[in-house]
Order: structure tokens, then sequence, then C-alpha cells
């Protein structure tokens, strides 16, 4: 197991936008390049703009750095919407017409991969580029799934009917968000446990605290699924990097690895010896292979 010593930057200040009558946090970091475009980080499910600590401090020696909290995350107002795909898109879109003020290169860690690929394919006039780490978000199923016994699929819908109610997501919200839940999440989906810091965990525990977290926590149950991710890829025209952490016990990162390169072959990838979350737990690799792809496009 890697014991790399682990890496405590600490969080670069940023400023609040109004966006929609709600404000939003972000960071910029970096001198702008005429001759490069712009960078814009996006965190995953939980995450903030705190997720990009390592990346921001590498980066910004080479680009003009952006990082958001998405809607709902961090720093940003937590109001009771319908979160969406089609919401951190436009968020993200207007972001990036009225603050950064020309197009970027959108990365995105989990959630935020898969709201990027929505700025990239349905909004390309902002996106130069596009990165995804470990990114989430639904394929078409080309058939049913198997149907599952009975006895599983009764537990199944009852669970789905019971977590829609707000008691029993709230109460579940309250255990989840526990610090001592937050280390054993992360320890589990991080190969190197010394990167699971009393930093990263009081980062995601914070943004926990604020008063309408636990109905943004609720709407993950409430959502319908967003479009598609082979739909979005049909959709999609500017390069695309794929970087996973092999060790993903939430993703199958070979499989997911092989449908991505269907609906996009044009796509380069590389595969590292980490988790879900690469970019914070293994930063100086992913530093360089995005500071080289960017350079070479």
């Amino acid at each position: 197991m890697q014991t790399t010593p682990a890496i405590t930057t600490a969080p670069i200040a940023g400023t609040y936008w109004q966006w929609r009558g709600h404000s939003v946090y972000y960071v910029r970091s970096g001198d702008r390049h005429p001759e490069r475009p712009p960078l814009l980080l996006i965190h995953g499910f939980g995450a903030s703009t705190d997720h990009w600590r390592k990346n921001i401090s590498g980066l910004s020696k080479d680009f003009e750095v952006w990082a958001i909290d998405l809607l709902g995350f961090g720093r940003s107002a937590k109001p009771e919407l319908q979160y969406s795909g089609d919401l951190w898109r436009d968020q993200l879109h207007d972001f990036i017409t009225n603050i950064i003020g020309r197009p970027a290169v959108l990365a995105g860690n989990s959630l935020g991969g898969y709201a990027a690929l929505c700025v990239a394919a349905q909004r390309p006039e902002s996106a130069a580029g596009l990165i995804l780490i470990n990114s989430a978000g639904p394929f078409s199923e080309p058939q049913p799934a198997p149907e599952a016994p009975p006895l599983q699929k009764a537990i199944s819908t009852v669970a789905k009917t019971l977590f829609q109610q707000d008691w029993a997501s709230f109460l579940l919200f309250q255990y989840v968000r526990q610090r001592s839940t937050i280390r054993k999440t992360l320890e589990k989906v991080y190969l190197d446990q010394s990167a699971v810091t009393d930093q990263l965990v009081e980062e995601i525990y914070l943004p926990s605290c604020d008063p309408g977290a636990p109905k943004v926590f609720a709407s993950v149950f409430r959502t319908p699924q967003g479009e598609k991710i082979d739909v979005l890829l049909s959709q999609l025209t500017c390069p695309l990097l794929m970087l996973w952490g092999e060790g993903d016990p939430w993703m199958n990162s070979t499989e997911r690895s092989a449908k991505f390169r269907k609906h996009y072959p044009q796509l380069t990838e590389h595969f590292i010896k980490a988790g879900h979350c690469p970019h914070d737990e293994v930063p100086e690799q992913i530093n360089e292979l995005i500071r080289a792809w960017i350079i070479d496009q």
C-alpha cells in the first residue's frame, strides 16, 4: 500500500457569485494565459472546492484555475430545489459565460464529472475541453436488467419508498454525516489511507451542518435520473480526457472505460493506482496528466 506523506495544502480563499438569487462560492488562482484556456474544477457529491486544494496549488502555476461549489454543496447555498444535471449544467454554463468570460476546460470528479459532461455536450460554447475523473452517471441499458428475486425486489421497493419520506432521509443523513462515518467511507474509497486526513474529513463534514443540507441529501432519492451518458457523448464535440482511479470500489473502471470508448472512441485515457478520488489521493500524477494534455491540445 502506498504510504507517501499527505499534502496539507490550505484551501485558497474564494468569493461569492449570485446566481438565480442564490449565493455560489468559487475560487480563482493563477494568471490568465491568452494561449491556454482556463480550467474549471468541479467536485463530486458531498465535496467542495476544498477537495481540489492540491490541484489548484499545483496547476495554477501554468493555468488560470477556477473551482466552484455546485449549488447544494460546500459553501454555496442549499435551497430546496430539484437537484439535477440540468440545474448544475445551467449553473456552470452561466458561471463560465458571466464570470470566467471564455470557454474553459471542465474537469469533474464523480458527480462533478457528470455535470461537466452535461455542459460540454449540451452547452458546447462553454467547453474548450472535458476531463472526467471517475465520472458518475447512467448509461442506457441495451437490454432490461435481469429480474430480481421477489424478496429482493420487494425490499428495494420498500427502501426506495421509505427514503422518499422526509423523516427517513433525515435520519439517514444524520448517520452518514457523522465524522466517523465520513472517515470510514473515505478509507474505503482511497487506496492510500494516509490521504484520509482530519482536514479532509472536516472539509466534508462542515457543509453538512448547513440548514439546507438534509434537503439536498434527500433530493438524491427523489430526482429522476438525468440524460444518459451515451446520449451526451453522441452530442459531444470537444476533446475528452478520461482519468480512472482503477481501485475505485464504487465503479468498475475497466467496464465503464469500455462503455465510454464505445461511444466516444477518440478520447484519451489513463488508469492510475488510486481509488474514487485520484485527484486528491495522487495529485501530482493527476496534475501532470492534466497539464500535459491541455498543453498538447
